[in-house]
């Protein structure tokens, strides 16, 4: 679920830093080891189980290792950034934000990976807490941007910038509020999956309610920004939309015609100049 948000980040952080990206080879081997590494880290799931010691080790360490890979995107992430002429849209402030909290999951991935430690995390409201910090502001936050970025070319129509942020802001306090508080919970001791929970959790249970009730009515102002890019706007949207997009998508009319190209397009430095400026 994640790796088509890594290419989904991967495309909007170059475009609105105003640079190629960071080590494009790095990312797509590191896109590739992730892929690989994630199908041998299954029985992570399963440390209490009463599996062999050796089964414990191996996993252990695969889990370990797929935070590599995973830390070379972050750098790169990051570096792409650095020292850019940075602007911040909305689909560009949802993708920090994928960065900056898709890094918290990750690093409370780690001390999940530890067998031994894991004895006390295992069943408990920290691993929903993990999960969902990688899953939410990670995979879903990803997604919102690629809407964001990618709406007014398939619309023609540019979207309310104003909303789109106030719905960044609102969604990325809320879902703080609705997750980070799990972590307490599971480390306190509250299990997951129970009907009822002892009166010691309800305070932080109630916090984690309240953010989850402000983060589920915030994404109505995201279908309301849809609905209104798709019926129209005052603003229509040129071809290539953002000034630091690259690609054949940004060299066609908003929204692109049903045949495309009526010959192949010549690929050259105004199109695909920061893929071929990474590869080098």
């Amino acid at each position: 679920m994640i790796l088509p948000a890594f290419g989904v980040i991967s495309e909007i952080l170059p475009t609105f830093s105003r640079k190629p990206l960071f080590g494009y080879s790095a990312m797509v081997y590191a896109t590739a080891s992730i892929a690989f590494l994630s199908f041998i880290v299954w029985a992570h799931h399963m440390f209490t189980v009463g599996m062999p010691l050796a089964g414990q080790l191996f996993f252990m360490y695969a889990t370990m290792l797929i935070a590599v890979p995973t830390g070379v995107k972050v750098f790169n992430w990051v570096s792409t950034m650095w020292k850019g002429s940075m602007t911040f849209e909305t689909p560009m402030l949802f993708a920090i934000g994928f960065v900056v909290l898709f890094t918290i999951g990750g690093l409370s991935g780690l001390m999940l990976a530890i067998a031994s430690v894991d004895l006390q995390y295992h069943d408990t409201y920290f691993v929903v807490a993990h999960f969902h910090y990688v899953l939410v502001p990670g995979a879903i936050f990803a997604l919102m941007a690629g809407t964001y970025y990618w709406l007014p070319k398939w619309t023609g129509n540019m979207y309310s910038e104003k909303w789109g942020k106030i719905h960044f802001w609102v969604s990325a306090i809320s879902v703080n509020i609705l997750f980070f508080p799990q972590h307490y919970l599971g480390l306190a001791g509250m299990p997951r999956r129970i009907p009822d929970y002892a009166t010691q959790f309800a305070d932080f249970n109630m916090i984690s309610s309240v953010g989850g009730f402000i983060f589920g009515i915030s994404q109505l102002i995201f279908v309301g920004v849809i609905i209104h890019c798709v019926r129209g706007s005052k603003v229509k949207a040129t071809s290539g939309v953002w000034e630091g997009a690259k690609g054949l998508e940004w060299t066609v009319p908003s929204p692109a015609p049903y045949h495309t190209f009526d010959e192949p397009p010549l690929i050259d430095d105004t199109t695909v100049a920061h893929v071929e400026e990474s590869a080098h």
